[in-house]
C-alpha cells in the first residue's frame, strides 16, 4: 500500500507584507472589515477597563479608527465632525452636511440612522447666537441616554471651549478620553501593520527617486515638491509634512524645510511624513551630496550606532527606559537639556497618527516608563551632530514588535552614509 509523501510545512506568513494597492482574487490582502472589526474591538476593550460610558471624539485619527470613514484632511482643523462610541456598542457619526448622505449610500458597516449631519459652528465662524452648540450636545445625551449610559462619565479627546462649556453646562461629566483611545490604539493587528508597511514601501521609492535629483542647485523646496507628487501619485491619501533639512541649517535641527540651495558637500537630510489609508509613516534619511568629511562620515557612525543598540534591545517586555537609557544624554551630544533635545534620540507609536505609544525619551521615559508589547509598531530617531559645528546626521527605523524582537519596515539603505551624485 503506497503512502503518499508528506507535504512540507507551509511558510509562515510574513508579519508585515508590503501589499500592491489594488483587491485581488488571488491572494488576501487588506481586509478592510476584519480591520474595522479589530478596531471596534479594542475600543470596546478600553472603555470596559475605564469609568467612561462612551468616547465622543472630534479628531479625525479616532474618527476614523472608530468609523472607518474618512473625508479629507481640510477637516483635520474644523471640528466639524464627531463621532460617539459607548460602551453598549452603539457608534454614531455627525459628518460634515451632506457627506452624512453619503455615509448612508456607501457605509454598510455603519447603521444608517446613525449616519448624521453635524452641528458645527466652523470654530466659531457662525455667531453663538445661533445656538447650534446646545442642538449638538442635546443630540449626543439623547443617544448617550437610548444607549443605556446616560448619567455615566463621557471621555472626550478634543474640543473648542465653547463645546466644552456647553457639554458641562448641560450636565455632562466630561473626562479625558484620549488616553482612553491612546490605549486601543498603540497594539495592531495584520491589517494595520500590513497598511504601515505599504505606506513605508512608497517612502522607500521616493528616497529613490531624491537621490538621483539631490545635486548642487536644487532647492530643499524642490526636494519638497518631487516628495509629494511622487506620494500622491502612488496613492497617498496625505503628505502630512516633508522636512528637508541641508548644509549648516542642519545644526541644530530646525524641523522644516526652507528655499535653501543645495552645495557641494553638504550633508542632508529628510522626513516624510504621509500616509496610505490613514496609516503613516515618519521616516528620516542622511545624504551627502556628491561628497562627504571625515567628520560627516563619523557623525552618521555614530547615528547608526545609537540607532542599531536601540533596535537590539527592544522585545515584548523591555520598558521605554530601558531603550532610552542606550542613548546618550542632551549634553553630550552638545543640547542644553533634555526637553530641547525632545524628538532628537526618540521613539514614538505610528498609526493613525504621527505620535501614538509609546514614546521612547529620556526627558519623559526614564520617571514614566512603559512596557514594550508584541503588536506595537513605532518609529526610532537618532541625531548626532557633527564636530565642524554645522552638519549633523539624522536615521530613523519603523519597527514592528515581534515575538523575539522586531521587524523592520524601512527598507531604504541607511547603514552607511549614501553620497548621492558623487564624485
Amino acid at each position: 500500500m503506497s503512502t503518499a509523501p508528506a507535504l512540507p510545512p507551509t511558510p509562515a506568513l510574513p508579519i508585515a507584507p508590503a501589499h500592491g494597492h489594488s483587491l485581488v482574487d488571488f491572494e488576501e490582502r487588506i481586509n478592510f472589515d476584519r480591520l474595522r472589526s479589530y478596531r471596534l474591538s479594542r475600543i470596546q476593550q478600553a472603555l470596559e477597563a475605564s469609568e467612561l460610558g462612551a468616547v465622543l471624539v472630534f479628531d479625525n485619527n479616532n474618527i476614523r479608527y472608530l468609523t472607518g470613514i474618512s473625508i479629507g484632511e481640510w477637516t483635520r482643523e474644523k471640528l466639524s465632525r464627531y463621532a460617539l462610541y459607548t460602551r453598549t456598542g452603539e457608534l454614531i457619526l455627525w459628518d460634515f452636511g451632506s457627506a452624512a448622505v453619503h455615509n448612508r449610500m456607501y457605509a454598510p458597516w455603519m447603521k444608517p440612522e446613525n449616519c448624521l449631519s453635524s452641528w458645527t459652528t466652523m470654530r466659531g465662524a457662525v455667531p453663538p447666537d445661533a445656538d447650534l452648540m446646545a442642538r449638538a450636545v442635546a443630540e449626543i445625551k439623547d443617544r448617550l441616554a437610548a444607549a443605556g449610559v446616560a448619567g455615566m462619565p463621557i471621555g472626550v479627546d478634543l474640543l473648542d471651549l465653547p463645546m466644552h462649556t456647553e457639554l458641562t453646562r448641560q450636565g455632562l461629566d466630561v473626562r479625558d478620553g484620549q488616553q482612553t483611545m491612546l490605549d486601543a490604539r498603540q497594539i495592531k493587528n495584520r491589517d494595520e501593520i500590513s497598511l504601515l508597511s505599504m505606506a513605508a514601501a512608497m517612502v522607500d521609492g521616493v528616497y529613490h527617486d531624491i537621490t538621483e535629483a539631490l545635486k548642487p542647485g536644487v532647492r530643499e523646496n524642490e526636494i519638497v515638491a518631487l516628495a509629494n507628487k511622487r506620494l500622491y501619485e502612488m496613492g497617498s491619501d496625505d503628505v502630512e509634512s516633508i522636512n528637508a533639512v541641508s548644509g549648516e541649517r542642519c545644526n541644530p535641527h530646525p524641523h522644516n524645510f526652507s528655499d535653501r540651495i543645495i552645495r557641494p558637500g553638504d550633508q542632508a537630510f529628510f522626513d516624510i511624513m504621509h500616509s496610505y489609508n490613514g496609516y503613516r509613516t515618519c521616516y528620516y534619511r542622511t545624504f551627502n551630496v556628491g561628497r562627504a568629511t571625515t567628520v560627516q562620515r563619523d557623525a552618521y557612525t555614530r547615528a547608526r550606532e545609537w540607532m542599531d543598540v536601540a533596535i537590539d534591545a527592544i522585545k515584548p517586555g523591555v520598558s521605554t527606559a530601558d531603550v532610552a537609557r542606550l542613548w546618550p544624554t542632551a549634553e553630550e551630544i552638545g543640547v542644553q537639556d533634555e526637553k530641547t533635545a525632545f524628538g532628537l534620540l526618540f521613539g514614538h507609536g505610528l498609526g493613525l497618527a504621527l505620535h501614538e505609544r509609546p514614546i521612547i525619551s529620556r526627558l519623559t521615559s526614564l520617571e514614566s516608563p512603559m512596557l514594550i508589547e508584541e503588536g506595537m509598531v513605532f518609529a526610532l530617531e537618532t541625531y548626532c551632530p557633527a564636530t565642524d559645528g554645522v552638519s549633523a546626521a539624522r536615521i530613523e527605523e519603523e519597527v514592528v514588535v515581534t515575538a523575539n524582537g522586531v521587524e523592520i519596515l524601512t527598507r531604504f539603505p541607511a547603514d552607511e552614509l549614501f553620497i548621492a551624485n558623487q564624485y
